[in-house]
């Protein structure tokens, strides 16, 4: 008698994927649902949205281009390494003639008011000026300078600072190298925009007098940060803090220090203050200072006739850098700024000589500074003689240098560059790509951009249409593609 054979299978059920899956079975009903499920994404979600940035932006990327080994960028970033580092500036450029200061200054100080530059004081390499002149800002530049008034004395390596439409001119040496503790204030009217002349506020005279300090701006006052007594640097912290309209208290005293510093530049990001190059007991410096802000008591005696506001906010610890967040060589008199949390260093003196090295940095969300970047091609120009002396500031995504000493002595000039790279306007990836784009500024580009995504989204939508129509009537379908393939045959 024949025995009974056992089934391979369930009879007229056809295999898919080489074979491995049932293409009646849950595991194929699963992968061709996670995979229409991507294609409407992409048609309706997608596809409609780089349609729209597509016009609205100088580039986009296609897939996911993490790593791209092909780039290309444009001229526009003359010599950067393509993609630039994050953070790197554009190659520095000397200023035209016709921006030069009206006269060689070193050691003043440059402030941004409004739509305008204002250079103040310093000295000519021998005498400390009272002049301040004042440049239009405009399309990442300046324009000329021209005369903006006197202070009521010479000052050279004042701390100055614009803060609440006034500009603050604290201690500097005066036109005998001494140092002072005068606090110059000239204030900004609102309805015409014009400064008042610049007065003593004798409510802000420093505690003693100082030259060569630094002053960064808190949330709410000023901090000046050591400078020296005229024989050395100091570890001296003074705070003024700003009642609710704005007008500054007087100074307190607040902890020193760890070091002596003068000549240095300083920054405030987010909770942390950083206070780098400049000079401490034995000369020009790479070590960075690091204090945490924090509000609390004030744990320092206030200065004579002070009375410290409740809660103010203090440097309430501070610590010496080590290793890689220290300068990679010691600067002092440096050019500085700081632009969207970045922090850079120009020029400055090693001691001896003006150096040409550009150094910066981005410290992470626990404010360390994890190392400098440096680049050669984001250096000054070697035929500069190098840089000391210099003011530097930055606006929007241009920075400028003013001023400054080098090997050939006092300058007018300034120098200029853009911390903006361009990305890659064509770079390829393993599983992406970023290609040109229209780049259609304004509200015109913006509402072409609301067109070009409407239009995607509708044809795509169409698209799926007729995908649906087409599995729904597989039948009708095949008859549609055969009479195409006799038609071409």
């Amino acid at each position: 008698m024949a025995g009974q054979t056992i089934s391979s299978g369930s009879a007229g059920h056809k295999r898919v994927l080489f074979g491995l899956l049932d293409s009646d079975g849950w595991t194929w009903a699963t992968l061709k649902a996670a995979f229409w499920f991507v294609v409407i994404i992409m048609l309706l979600g997608y596809i409609p949205d780089r349609a729209y940035y597509f016009t609205v932006f100088s580039t986009i990327d296609v897939g996911v281009n993490v790593i791209s080994p092909i780039n290309f960028c444009p001229p526009s970033n003359l010599s950067l390494p393509c993609p630039a580092p994050a953070g790197a500036p554009l190659p520095w450029a000397p200023s035209p003639t016709q921006l030069a200061l009206p006269g060689p200054r070193t050691d003043g100080a440059v402030v941004q008011a409004g739509t305008n530059l204002i250079y103040i004081g310093g000295t000519d390499g021998k005498t400390a000026s009272d002049q301040t002149y004042t440049a239009p800002l405009f399309n990442g530049n300046f324009g000329p300078w021209k005369a903006a008034g006197s202070l009521p004395a010479p000052r050279t390596d004042a701390a100055t600072i614009f803060l609440n439409s006034s500009i603050y001119v604290i201690g500097g040496a005066g036109a005998d190298g001494k140092p002072t503790s005068t606090v110059y204030v000239s204030t900004q009217d609102p309805a015409s925009g014009a400064f008042s002349p610049y007065t003593e506020n004798t409510a802000l005279k420093l505690p003693a007098p100082r030259l060569s300090a630094t002053v960064v701006a808190a949330s709410d006052g000023l901090i000046v940060l050591g400078g020296s007594d005229g024989s050395a640097p100091t570890t001296t912290v003074w705070k003024a803090t700003a009642d609710s309209t704005g007008k500054l208290g007087p100074w307190v005293v607040e902890a020193p220090l760890p070091q002596p510093r003068s000549e240095a530049l300083g920054t405030v990001i987010g909770s942390e203050l950083f206070l780098y190059s400049g000079r401490d007991a034995t000369g020009p410096t790479a070590t960075v200072l690091r204090g945490d802000l924090g509000t609390g008591v004030v744990a320092a005696s206030p200065a004579p006739g002070t009375t410290p506001a409740p809660n103010p906010l203090l440097v309430q610890r501070w610590g010496t850098g080590t290793g890689a967040s220290n300068l990679p060589e010691a600067r002092t008199r440096a050019a500085g700024f700081t632009s969207n949390g970045v922090i850079y260093l120009v020029g400055g003196s090693d001691g001896k000589t003006p150096r040409t090295e550009v150094y910066w940095t981005t410290p992470d969300a626990s404010g360390n500074i994890n190392g400098w970047l440096h680049l050669s091609q984001t250096d000054l120009p070697a035929s500069s003689g190098g840089l000391a002396g210099s003011s530097g500031i930055a606006s929007g995504s241009e920075a400028f240098a003013v001023g400054g000493t080098t090997s050939s002595g006092v300058i007018t000039a300034s120098a200029r560059s853009n911390l903006a790279p361009q990305p890659p306007f064509f770079a390829l990836g393993l599983i992406g790509a970023t290609i040109p784009a229209l780049k259609i500024n304004g509200d015109v580009g913006q509402q072409l951009g609301y067109l070009s995504a409407a239009g995607a989204g509708t044809v795509d939508f169409i698209l799926l249409i007729l995908i649906g129509w087409a599995f729904a009537h597989k039948e009708r379908t095949k008859e549609l593609f055969a009479k195409l393939r006799r038609r071409r045959h």
